[in-house]
């Protein structure tokens, strides 16, 4: 794996603005000497994007429900698949493929060119091979540290874009841009149109984000740690692509240590904040369970609204995100519950999945007796950021 430095933060300059200095940026601090640049030196490749989950599921027919009431659209469906994608030119955002459970698969990230493919393959391991499913292309599957599947594809035919939302005209004060015309959101679905990020945690959290910043390139846009451990390290990582002067999501990828390994949610990005609120009544309307909503973060700065599909698995619908492009370095801050939001309501135990039950006390104690990086010290601390 290419290798991540840690001997000194990364100092990086634009123009005659030093953006070590984080006053007025996106986060008070930045790293102290000797904590993780949040990037690798000489990674093995950089992807552009991230380009579909897959999942399993058991019942097409119910996910194809949920999915139109979210505001995905349908590609193509077969007896044992079901592609699902947003309004913008992309390909499918979402996979989901018939199977005993719900389980998710994993992530697919986009090449910039096909060589990239091969120079990876010699890195991590894996074939080369040519895709037979929906069009043209060449993928990589890969395992990463935390034993998630991982596939990197190149040359996959694009969809052409679909008819979106147009954001409402705000009259906002001292300006006015609407006059003799009233705002009437329409009473529909929220019209998704991208796949934005992915949220995952390990058990391996620092082994998983070296593997992804040395193989894919990917770069830190903020780290969290917990209260009174930061010396230890961060234990969340918001992640973006780096392409250079290009402005790019906050993160595409965000990572958690976690006790309980796997899924957290995915965010679709919809018009703007009355796309999302007027699509949550929708979503309300039709009987979907709300997991926590309407809120603004603070890292990435996403109004967001999360949902549960029939299966419990967690989704987002999030409009204003911020973008960076590779110049700016990590901010850092404490993990906690109450710092993941500027303004909302509180977090919900639903969402951060701290209500009580017998398979969560299962996967703590078979946590601390594996060899990873969850001990009692790190354990008791995640415990009391996520009730804080």
């Amino acid at each position: 794996m290419a290798a991540v430095d840690r001997a000194t933060p990364a100092t990086i300059r634009t123009g005659n603005k030093n953006l070590a200095d984080h006053k007025e940026l996106h986060s008070e601090r930045g790293a102290l000497p000797g904590e993780h640049p949040g990037r690798s030196t000489n990674p093995t490749t950089k992807v552009t994007g991230l380009a579909w989950l897959e999942f399993e599921k058991a019942d097409l027919d119910r996910s194809e429900r949920f999915a139109l009431d979210f505001g995905l659209t349908v590609h193509a469906r077969t007896d044992n698949a079901l592609y699902l994608r947003g309004a913008r030119e992309g390909t499918p955002c979402v996979v989901i493929r018939r199977g005993p459970a719900s389980r998710f698969l994993g992530p697919t990230f986009q090449a910039a060119e096909a060589k990239d493919l091969e120079r990876l393959a010699r890195a991590a391991g894996g074939t080369v091979e040519h895709r037979h499913e929906l069009g043209s292309g060449r993928a990589l599957r890969l395992t990463d540290p935390s034993g998630f599947g991982v596939q990197v594809v190149h040359g996959v035919e694009e969809l052409s874009p679909l008819p979106t939302q147009s954001p409402l005209t705000w009259n906002v004060a001292g300006r006015a841009s609407r006059v003799n015309a009233v705002q009437r959101p329409p009473a529909q679905p929220a019209t998704v149109e991208r796949l934005g990020h992915v949220v995952l945690g390990s058990r391996v959290f620092g082994r998983a984000l070296d593997w992804y910043l040395g193989h894919l390139g990917l770069i830190v846009s903020d780290f969290l740690y917990l209260t009174g451990q930061r010396e230890r390290g961060p234990v969340m990582a918001f992640i973006r692509c780096d392409r250079g002067s290009v402005p790019t999501d906050h993160h595409t990828l965000a990572m958690l240590l976690s006790p309980e390994p796997g899924y957290v949610h995915s965010a679709y990005e919809v018009a703007d904040l009355d796309a999302l609120a007027a699509g949550g009544e929708y979503l309300k309307a039709r009987g979907h369970q709300r997991s926590w909503g309407i809120g603004r973060h603070i890292q990435g700065s996403q109004v967001f609204d999360y949902w549960r599909d029939p299966d419990r698995v967690m989704v987002e619908h999030y409009a204003d995100g911020d973008l960076f492009d590779a110049d700016l370095e990590p901010g850092w801050a404490a993990l906690s519950a109450g710092g993941l939001r500027q303004w909302g309501p509180r977090p919900t135990r639903d969402f951060l999945g701290t209500t009580p039950s017998p398979r969560l006390v299962r996967q703590a104690f078979q946590a601390l007796r594996e060899d990873n990086e969850i001990d009692l010290a790190r354990l008791g601390a995640l415990v009391a950021a996520m009730t804080s």
